[in-house]
């Protein structure tokens, strides 16, 4: 089973995982997460539930048409889920190629800048993640043959990630990749990133106009919204936790 990534700054995502592995690779899952669980009451929820974190600065009546606790795991959850992000002897992380052709993309059977070319991130025996490049004025001449192609046929293809910053909202580029989602039927999960660029009532003031979006004109995106950094890592937990769950890594605690 595999998890795709699509979109304009994908990269940010594996710059993340990237520097989450080096963590773990000196530091087991429960000392590393331990010390998250130390951390205090607010700074703790702000890391591992950002969404949640700026929901209260919201009248009650702004609420009722946000989706923040559809998947709503405990840190005990998000605890287990990240000896799936790991690197271990047992559990390799690794780079495993570039495709510019969807004929030249790995078999890869079991769970398992600007991007140019479809790359396949293999995490342990779990899955595979796939950073492909966005649309726009910087995609690749053979977009279509290459992406379009791939998330068409590839039959085990467990969701699409679309990135959108969250500093600018969802722009034309970010509509045609969802449009395209929409009409290959795809499910995908829209991820705010950059939040730490963003004040509150900016960020918010998107989330509102994004949710409202996905409530309205969508119907295969995830109704949950998922906000991310790559400087302060907040809400990177939580979105793991969520790809470890899709992929049959994870069963939820009660």
């Amino acid at each position: 089973m595999a998890a795709s990534g699509l979109r304009l700054r994908a990269e940010k995502l594996f710059e993340m995982l990237a520097v989450l592995g080096r963590l773990s690779r000196c530091q087991s899952t429960s000392q590393a997460f331990a010390e998250v669980l130390r951390l205090p009451k607010q700074r703790l929820r702000k890391l591992l539930y950002p969404l949640q974190e700026v929901e209260r600065y919201l009248a009650p009546d702004s609420r009722k048409d946000l989706h923040l606790r559809i998947f709503n795991p405990s840190p005990e959850d998000i605890a287990r889920a990240e000896s799936v992000f790991t690197a271990t002897e047992h559990n390799r992380i690794d780079y495993v190629s570039s495709a510019v052709r969807i004929d030249h993309a790995p078999d890869l059977l079991r769970p398992e800048g600007h991007t140019k070319k479809m790359n396949f991130f293999k995490v342990g025996k779990h899955f595979t993640v796939v950073d492909m490049p966005g649309y726009g004025y910087r995609a690749p001449e053979d977009f279509a043959d290459m992406v379009e192609t791939y998330l068409k046929e590839r039959s085990n293809l467990k969701r699409t990630f679309l990135l959108v910053d969250s500093v600018v909202g969802i722009q034309k580029t970010d509509n045609i990749a969802i449009e395209m989602c929409e009409e290959f039927a795809l499910p995908y999960v829209i991820v705010l990133t950059k939040i730490d660029k963003s004040s509150k009532g900016h960020l918010l003031k998107q989330v509102l106009e994004i949710q409202k979006f996905v409530n309205t004109k969508t119907q295969g995106c995830f109704p949950q919204l998922f906000a991310v950094s790559a400087v302060t890592f907040s809400g990177i937990h939580l979105l793991r936790c969520f790809i470890a769950n899709i992929t049959g890594n994870l069963y939820l605690t009660n």
